[in-house]
């Protein structure tokens, strides 16, 4: 069994969950979220915990199982909490900055980089080199930072570029001197 699939889910108060078929809605105070529910998956609702159970031992319910409850987990933190992903940057003259909702991205290339929020996600710019994308959905605030890291990924020798907070770039070494 799936210890990931087997383990329920508590709903805090607030939050209201509807499941209509294979389609999931959450809300809660930070907003809405809705998701169809894949591989014959059901969701029993008992009080204030939901708990995922599988039809049947095939593989491929097996695997959507542990999936199927990350995910509608995923949710009700989401409509809670929230998710946040921390991006730095590091380069002489490289910044972002503010544009409204969005932000303009200062790469090292001959023009800046302008990126548009979409929706349900917000930019935070404590710092120049410092920005923090969140949102409610987990996926898209992931996509998100994935798609303003993969403008700039850093480079392994002087590990200039755009990283997560806390990411180790491996750095190699630079061209050996002349004897």
């Amino acid at each position: 069994m799936s210890r990931i699939g087997q383990a329920p889910i508590t709903v805090p108060a607030g939050v209201d969950v509807n499941i209509v078929g294979t389609h999931i809605t959450v809300k809660g105070p930070k907003g809405s979220l809705d998701r169809e529910i894949p591989g014959g998956i059901t969701i029993d609702v008992d009080g204030d915990t939901l708990t995922c159970v599988r039809p049947n031992d095939e593989n491929k319910s097996r695997a959507l199982h542990g999936l199927v409850r990350s995910l509608v987990n995923n949710m009700v933190l989401g409509v809670t909490e929230g998710f946040k992903k921390e991006l730095q940057i590091v380069g002489v003259g490289y910044r972002a900055e503010a544009q409204g909702k969005d932000i303009r991205l200062s790469l090292g290339f001959s023009h800046t980089i302008d990126v548009k929020a979409p929706e349900g996600i917000s930019f935070e710019l404590p710092a120049q080199t410092q920005v923090i994308v969140s949102g409610i959905d987990k996926e898209v605030v992931g996509q998100v930072a994935a798609n303003i890291r993969s403008l700039r990924k850093p480079e392994p020798y002087k590990g200039k570029g755009v990283r997560y907070l806390g990411e180790r770039v491996v750095r190699k070494a630079g061209k050996a001197g002349k004897k």
